[in-house]
């Protein structure tokens, strides 16, 4: 008997359940039995679809710049050392000197292709094919805008930009100069949800009528990204919706494969505010507060203890306890922050409902308060339904009472093994590699409108928030 036989003879398979919250005792359990547990996958051959190949089929190595070398640059740049025959990072632009000497070093980079601001990356003639945005969020417009124009196509993190004006601006200047920009909606090329994209859409659960989508952020993620960090501020950046959730509001889009008629959306900023501040906490965590050591978003316990979310403090070591103390107990340092007095006005609980062109509707929450990350997915057919976690995902047929599970892990794909959000990362850079070498945007999953379709829903939806009300997205 093996895993998959072990685990349906317990009803776990035909009930659905799959092992969840289980793994550990049906591991003890299959041990004592002499069942090998470790097998890595129980996908049922009926969706079990191709996993596509991470290596680009180019006509030689597509020479890319990196703007923006921080945790995204260096994640997209990586390609490079896994398929040198398909990608050659030639230029890099960081306004931080030891971000751009780190990856010119890395790949070898002349001094004169060397950046520090963006801007001057066109102060000399075009040296290559694309290049890789992975800017702050209120640096994506003015780089993306003059790339296009001199030539360049581009792969453009994710949100697109600030403003519904700018985003469709650049979905013009795209097509003005023939241009191809993929955004970094990275989940819809991960092999978990196009495999879910597939079993909709090959007619297992029949029409599409309704879709339950949450996005779990994970309690320290938030404070970390949202409260403390980068993204805190929704006026110097964008609201939370775009910011966090633009994946979410893009897989719905890419799900459905109608435009998005309305939406309606609520939720505030509700927890992370100086009135809710237990009594004597003082502005940093490092300034002896009486309740670092009960405090779920202790800066000391999330980024000492526990060495999470480290990628933004530049660590010489990231083992060294007191590097990261000396960082986060920097007066400058805003990851040392009580999560109770920081600059923030991003909501940490946000839900939406969306009706589209065909009647398909579709609900999404978005919340801070959960202790994982993640997503969680519910998809409702004619003729059946489909559950996910994020990893796993089972398909019910009505009438046969079939459960199908999808359970294909990174590791029984050996070459998609380290690759970020569930193997999605490296396959968008094959995609878009593929793209700019036939210079053909159909080898993505999404063009660029598309991409804009959703932004638009986000930014809707925040005006929707904002307003009380329902607003029409699409005519």
């Amino acid at each position: 008997m093996n895993r998959k036989d072990f685990l349906r003879s317990l009803g776990f398979i035909t009930a659905g359940a799959a092992v969840i919250g289980g793994e550990q005792n049906l591991k003890a359990a299959g041990k004592a039995m002499g069942i090998p547990m470790e097998d890595p996958s129980m996908t049922d051959p009926e969706v079990d679809f191709p996993v596509k190949g991470l290596r680009a089929s180019v006509n030689g190595p597509v020479k890319v710049i990196i703007i923006g070398a921080g945790n995204r640059g260096r994640t997209y740049a990586n390609y490079a050392k896994v398929y040198p025959e398909c990608m050659q990072i030639v230029g890099v632009s960081d306004i931080r000197e030891s971000r751009k000497n780190a990856m010119g070093d890395n790949f070898n980079i002349p001094e004169e292709h060397r950046f520090g601001d963006w801007s001057e990356v066109f102060t000399v003639p075009k040296f290559a094919d694309a290049v890789v945005i992975s800017t702050p969020d209120d640096t994506h417009y003015h780089p993306c805008m003059k790339a296009l124009e001199w030539g360049y196509d581009v792969l453009l993190e994710k949100p697109v930009a600030q403003s519904e004006k700018e985003c469709t601006d650049i979905a013009a200047q795209a097509h003005k100069y023939g241009g191809i920009v993929a955004v970094c909606h990275v989940l819809r090329y991960s092999p978990y949800f196009r495999a879910m994209y597939e079993a909709i859409h090959t007619g297992l659960i029949g029409k599409l009528i309704s879709i339950q989508h949450m996005e779990p952020i994970e309690c320290r993620h938030m404070a970390h990204s949202y409260v403390r960090g980068n993204w805190r501020d929704s006026k110097k950046t964008t609201p939370i919706i775009l910011a966090k959730s633009c994946h979410d509001l893009d897989i719905l889009r890419w799900f459905v494969g109608k435009p998005c008629r309305s939406i309606v959306a609520d939720g505030s900023l509700t927890w992370f505010k100086p009135e809710n501040a237990p009594e004597g906490a003082p502005l940093r965590c490092t300034d002896g507060c009486p309740h670092e050591a009960t405090c779920p978003y202790s800066a000391i316990d999330v980024y000492v203890r526990r060495k999470q979310h480290l990628g933004v403090f530049d660590l010489k070591d990231s083992r060294d306890e007191q590097e990261i103390m000396s960082k986060i107990s920097d007066p400058d340092n805003v990851w040392g922050r009580c999560v109770y007095h920081c600059d923030n006005d991003q909501p940490d609980h946000f839900v939406s409902e969306m009706v589209f062109e065909d009647g398909t509707t579709a609900s999404f929450s978005m919340e801070a308060f959960t202790p994982y990350g993640g997503r969680r997915t519910r998809v409702m057919g004619t003729t059946g339904y489909i559950e996910g976690d994020g990893t796993t995902f089972t398909v019910y047929e009505f009438r046969s009472d079939r459960k199908l599970i999808w359970d294909k892990k990174l590791s029984d794909i050996p070459e998609y093994r380290g690759s970020g959000h569930g193997g999605g990362d490296m396959a968008l850079v094959c995609d878009f590699l593929e793209a700019v070498s036939s210079h053909d945007e159909s080898k993505l999953t999404s063009n660029i409108d598309a991409s804009i379709e959703s932004h638009v829903m986000g930014f809707r939806a925040e005006k929707s928030r904002l307003s009380h009300k329902k607003v029409k997205v699409s005519k």
